[in-house]
């Protein structure tokens, strides 16, 4: 269920982000609006390249070259960070919104304990009491489930879920009001995910914070998110609460993208997945993204381009539903 208090800290509005490269320009993000509440916890899934991880590092500020923001805003608190500069953006960052990264080996410094880290982010932020430093990190390992004597420990002397925990401790050092996760469970097996979801759920509800939470683990979105964003070539193309968009997806890429999925439960079933590739980015195609490999796919959807239309409880970016018709048949 989505959180009962309802104030939004995050709108995205109409968000670009485009790939230059020596083919053309390659549009990653195409015009994504959503709006994030405190306390959510929004699951960002699609197929490898739709743009999910590139949504995220465009909220943040984190891009780089040759991927720009082409158009629109993200405001957080207020704020518009694609307008904001570099010194205001670095006084944002870890206090009131803080990233976890897909691989917690990459994004740990190798040659830096970890409290020499936890400390280098407290610093940057003002606080250079040696003591005060030292009982936040003490305090945020031990919430993630760490023995705070790991804390002279070095990222290659912790066993994988255990380097993700501590870049999870790490982003909670100013009890942020966003954490954005970039697929933090996909180095991790089966049991290390469940409980470092577990133990994420369990540190949102009692400090709140709200997640944006990028991943092609659709078993993990069922179990955990609030609301599901799919996504598509850039595109955002279904928004919806988690329990009704996995009882009944409305676009037929979501339909697709979770009969993808075998259930380890009932009797065997042929898994047939989506025919075809995603386009490329570069050349995409008239009307719709997904039409070429649409199994409902009618004469108009390759010359119309969709918006997003709303149905009951979701958005679909599907003309199956411009006149507020369901095409669930």
């Amino acid at each position: 269920m989505r959180p009962a208090v309802s104030k939004v800290i995050l709108e995205v509005d109409d968000l670009s982000v485009d790939y230059a490269s020596s083919s053309g320009t390659a549009k990653a993000v195409d015009r994504v609006s959503f709006e994030l509440s405190e306390g959510e916890f929004l699951a960002v899934v699609g197929e490898s390249g739709c743009g999910k991880s590139t949504l995220l590092f465009a909220i943040a500020r984190l891009l780089s070259p040759p991927a720009e923001v082409s158009g629109g805003k993200v405001v957080f608190s207020g704020q518009n960070m694609v307008a904001m500069s570099d010194k205001a953006l670095r006084a944002l960052r870890w206090r009131d919104l803080s990233v976890v990264m897909q691989s917690a080996m990459n994004a740990l410094n190798p040659v830096s304990s970890i409290r020499a880290q936890f400390f280098d982010a407290m610093k940057a932020h003002g606080e250079s009491d040696p003591k005060v430093a030292q009982a936040r990190s003490q305090e945020v390992l031990s919430m993630v489930g760490i023995d705070p004597v790991h804390l002279a420990s070095y990222a290659h002397q912790l066993s994988g879920g255990m380097r993700q925990r501590a870049m999870i401790a790490m982003a909670l050092l100013f009890s942020p009001e966003l954490i954005l996760m970039d697929e933090p469970t996909s180095a991790l097996d089966v049991v290390a995910q469940r409980s470092l979801m577990v133990q994420i759920k369990q540190l949102q509800a009692e400090l709140g914070f709200a997640i944006i939470f990028v991943t092609h683990d659709m078993s993990l979105v069922s179990h955990f998110s609030d609301r599901v964003a799919v996504m598509y070539a850039g595109q955002v193309v279904e928004t919806r609460p988690t329990g009704p968009l996995f009882d009944d997806p409305l676009h037929p890429y979501t339909r697709g993208l979770l009969d993808s999925f075998p259930s380890v439960y009932g009797p065997k079933v042929l898994v047939e997945g989506i025919p075809g590739s995603p386009p490329d980015l570069t050349s995409l195609p008239a009307g719709c993204n997904f039409s070429p490999r649409c199994p409902k796919a009618i004469p108009r959807c390759s010359t119309a381009e969709p918006d997003l239309y709303e149905v009951d409880d979701a958005q679909v970016r599907c003309v199956l539903y411009e006149e507020g018709t369901a095409g669930r048949d």
